[in-house]
């Protein structure tokens, strides 16, 4: 006997949770499975960058992300027991961070451990009626013309499942990627290593990444406060040719060693890890009815805070087109997914490279560039899904990010694109036609902040997708429908 389920997920880090969430809230059924007994227990990624806390917002989770975490520390460096000095985020990284504003509500990144951001997706999915199957294991699949038959290991025995499209979100060592035949081209700087985990620390004082080594990175040794949390990230570079053993006493004679400090007292190691700096991206990021998200699809530096954001990323833009597609849209939509995440994660590579290099140091990017770190300014302009019929576009085109605004009856533009649907801004126009269930009409006033925030005129139309991006703005209420047919 063989089950069916229209979305099978291998992987439940952060991009196979945020992809159930968004097909679960769509009414989409999908099984998302791990191989693994129990949740990771780690902080390891732990920053999320302004774009994607607004992602979270829509998905419902933004209230448990912001108690859970906290704004960026400032960085503290040592020399022995003196503090040299304090410089916050922007200071590290030579880059000016964005500014709150009509268009921006969080600009800052927020500090969070992944192991309680992977908790509260996980939290999310249970409300909308789903949940993880541990100790499950993908250990085949074929696919058809219809579908995907994936055998499935638990409990000492193979179970058969067809679906109709299956999603790798198992990480770096992706089995999915490796069954599809799928290359991960890229780079893996062995001589560069680094020992991470989560440890209790007595003798630190404040809430810092606190530095101990006097800016010396090939010898850094930083442990960072983590928000309600009695633990602390360490973060120690490996020298070249050392193996170390992944324990409690080889971090403590790192620290001893180059800090020269006995007052800091190290206990409790949570987990640890021996990180090898990768630099790899799939060829392809989809395969026929296959398709790869996050660390499957591409594995970055740790510098910058750009893996787990743009995996999250990666699962916002396919979970609406999944939804769509098994909903009765063109199968065609599904092409571009590839079309639109590929070179973002190839900018986002060169970004995450760049700062690696670069001492960790970055520049800002302008919008329509390579994204700067805190991905409010990628764009998909260029995607077929990106229509912008205006003699002269403004300052915000199709493709674009759908920025933020307050209304002048109350309540923001976050709020009107909220939920799986999709959003026609109406600027001063003639009243606008019934476009049916999943799309809302909102009527914005000329004289509106919105539309100075879009830069638009009277009798504009502004189509937001879904996933809060910008598909179609035109004076021209026909093309709207003509547009829709194909995405619906």
């Amino acid at each position: 006997m063989t089950d069916h389920v229209p979305v099978l997920i291998a992987g439940a880090g952060p991009s196979g949770l945020a992809l159930a969430v968004e097909l679960a809230r769509r009414g989409i059924g999908c099984r998302v499975v791990d191989r693994a007994a129990g949740p990771f227990a780690g902080s390891r990624a732990k920053g999320l960058q302004p774009r994607t806390l607004e992602v979270l917002e829509d998905l419902g989770v933004l209230d448990a992300v912001l108690a859970g975490g906290a704004p960026f520390p400032a960085f503290r460096m040592y020399s022995g027991r003196d503090v040299l000095w304090e410089r916050d985020l922007g200071e590290v990284l030579g880059t000016a961070l964005p500014r709150r504003g009509p268009d921006v509500p969080y600009p800052l990144p927020w500090l969070i451990p992944q192991w309680r951001t992977d908790a509260i997706l996980a939290d999310r999915l249970a409300e909308l009626g789903g949940r993880v199957e541990r100790s499950t294991e993908l250990v085949g699949f074929d696919q058809d013309d219809d579908g995907v038959t994936a055998t499935l290991r638990h409990d000492g025995r193979d179970e058969r499942v067809r679906a109709d499209y299956l999603v790798g979100a198992d990480g770096g060592r992706s089995f999915v990627r490796k069954h599809a035949g799928v290359g991960f081209a890229g780079t893996t700087y062995e001589s560069e290593r680094t020992l991470i985990g989560d440890v209790r620390a007595e003798g630190v004082e404040g809430f810092f990444c606190h530095m101990f080594t006097g800016g010396d990175l090939a010898k850094r040794f930083s442990l960072w406060n983590l928000p309600a949390d009695d633990h602390y990230q360490f973060v120690a570079a490996v020298d070249p040719g050392d193996e170390p053993e992944p324990t409690l006493a080889t971090v403590r004679r790192m620290l001893v060693e180059r800090s020269g400090r006995t007052d800091i007292r190290l206990h409790d190691l949570r987990w640890i890890s021996l990180y090898r700096i990768n630099v790899r991206m799939a060829e392809r990021f989809r395969v026929g009815r296959v398709f790869l998200v996050g660390d499957a699809a591409h594995v970055h530096s740790s510098a910058g805070g750009q893996g787990l954001n743009t995996s999250v990323q990666d699962s916002y833009n396919l979970g609406w087109k999944l939804a769509a597609v098994l909903g009765g849209a063109p199968a065609g939509l599904l092409d571009s997914y590839h079309d639109e995440r590929f070179p973002v994660a190839a900018e986002v590579l060169d970004v995450s490279t760049a700062l690696h290099r670069n001492g960790f140091r970055a520049t800002t990017a302008p919008v329509g560039t390579a994204p700067a770190i805190h991905q409010l300014d990628i764009t998909y302009r260029g995607s077929a899904l990106a229509v912008d019929d205006r003699v002269a576009p403004g300052r915000v085109r199709a493709g674009d990010r759908a920025p933020d605004a307050p209304l002048r009856t109350g309540g923001r533009l976050f709020e009107v694109f909220r939920g799986p649907r999709w959003t026609l801004l109406a600027f001063g126009g003639a009243p606008t036609p019934d476009f049916g269930p999943g799309v809302a009409v909102h009527p914005v006033a000329v004289d509106d902040d919105p539309a100075r925030v879009y830069d638009v005129t009277g009798g504009t139309n502004v189509l937001v997708r879904p996933d809060g991006y910008i598909g179609l703005i035109t004076p021209d209420v026909g093309r709207v429908r003509e547009y829709l047919r194909g995405v619906r």
